[in-house]
């Protein structure tokens, strides 16, 4: 049985705390396996001190900045750490390449995993997991633990994992909110424009929510939707935080545990705010909730389920530009009925 395995999960944050699932079903079937993950910097948060990883490599490349000399250094570490399997949960070239030329004999890679295309990068690994299912209508937790099933010719399944830590910060900011009986997070800028759910709407929702609950609410994201943030705040009147860029990973997490809602858009913090059981909802657009949505029992998605979606057009390509009916079309009404609904929860 393998010993020691490298994971290259050089994605995006929400996925990389989704391949954690596959690692669960790893960590529950061989429990003495060492699981190192290689990861971009950007991420390193999710994964330092996660209960299912054991090391982390953080792998700080740029395409223009001396990436052959950055290639050759990290091929270096792999190969001196004898790793004897390599599992590639995004079929990039660049991790492919690093576990081959870092001399890892068996090398995992899936047939597919982002999309239906096909890859030469698959003849770099010794073993393709053929993946057979619908990518949009499967959790995408569940195609990367379909990988670790294959190979492994195991079963069960595993659950994303995030690490917890006391964090000061998340004190100190939830602190900072005027006295209430409710903390309401509030995620209002996805990765892209299709994402992002419009500023009119969270205006609405908030001052509704307002009126019918004594709640305190802040908007949390990365440094850069902080502008952003602040001109949805003034559609609601104000009165709500911005702690955008205030806050590491786990900041975040800490604040989440500590909160009473979370209203968000389909992104990265969303499976952050999964991993604490916080109660959530998340409005779709482009994306198809049948593949991303939270794995949290207290979650609630809502999508207008467009015939058009999922896509992945550039904003100005959506036929129903500037209004997108896949955003347009999920109203706040649904929105503040889920809130009614899932506020109920457990009372």
């Amino acid at each position: 049985m393998f010993k020691n395995i490298l994971v290259n999960a050089l994605v995006n944050l929400g996925d990389v705390i989704l391949t954690t699932s596959a690692l669960d079903l790893i960590k529950k079937n061989f429990p003495e396996t060492k699981i190192t993950m290689l990861v971009k910097p950007v991420v390193k948060d999710a994964v330092i001190d996660n209960p299912v990883v054991d090391d982390v490599i953080i792998f700080d490349y740029k395409s223009k900045q001396n990436s052959l000399g950055q290639m050759r250094k990290i091929i270096s570490e792999i190969h001196r750490r004898n790793f004897d399997l390599s599992i590639s949960f995004d079929r990039k070239l660049r991790p492919a390449l690093l576990a081959l030329l870092a001399g890892i004999p068996r090398r995992v890679g899936p047939s597919k995993v982002f999309d239906d295309n096909k890859s030469r990068v698959t003849l770099l690994y010794t073993d393709v997991i053929e993946i057979t299912h619908d990518l949009d209508k499967t959790l995408q937790a569940q195609t990367y633990q379909t990988i670790v099933r294959k190979f492994f010719k195991i079963e069960g399944e595993g659950k994303p994992h995030f690490p917890e830590k006391n964090s000061p910060v998340a004190e100190k900011l939830l602190n900072s909110l005027p006295p209430a009986k409710l903390k309401i997070a509030l995620c209002v800028k996805g990765t892209f424009p299709l994402k992002t759910w419009s500023k009119e709407y969270f205006a609405e929702t908030v001052q509704k929510i307002r009126q019918k609950y004594d709640a305190a609410f802040f908007v949390v994201g990365a440094p850069n939707d902080r502008e952003y943030a602040d001109e949805v705040i003034n559609e609601t009147g104000g009165e709500v935080a911005n702690f955008c860029g205030e806050t590491s990973l786990t900041d975040l997490a800490e604040i989440f545990r500590k909160s009473d809602l979370l209203v968000t858009v389909d992104t990265g913090a969303t499976h952050i705010a999964a991993t604490t059981g916080i109660k959530m909802i998340t409005m779709y657009g482009c994306t198809s909730p049948d593949r991303w949505h939270p794995i949290n029992d207290n979650a609630v998605v809502l999508t207008s389920r467009e015939n058009c979606c999922p896509c992945t057009v550039k904003v100005e390509d959506c036929p129903s530009y500037p209004r997108p009916n896949c955003l347009y079309n999920v109203k706040p009404a649904e929105v503040l009925k889920a809130v009614d609904k899932i506020l109920e929860m457990n009372r």
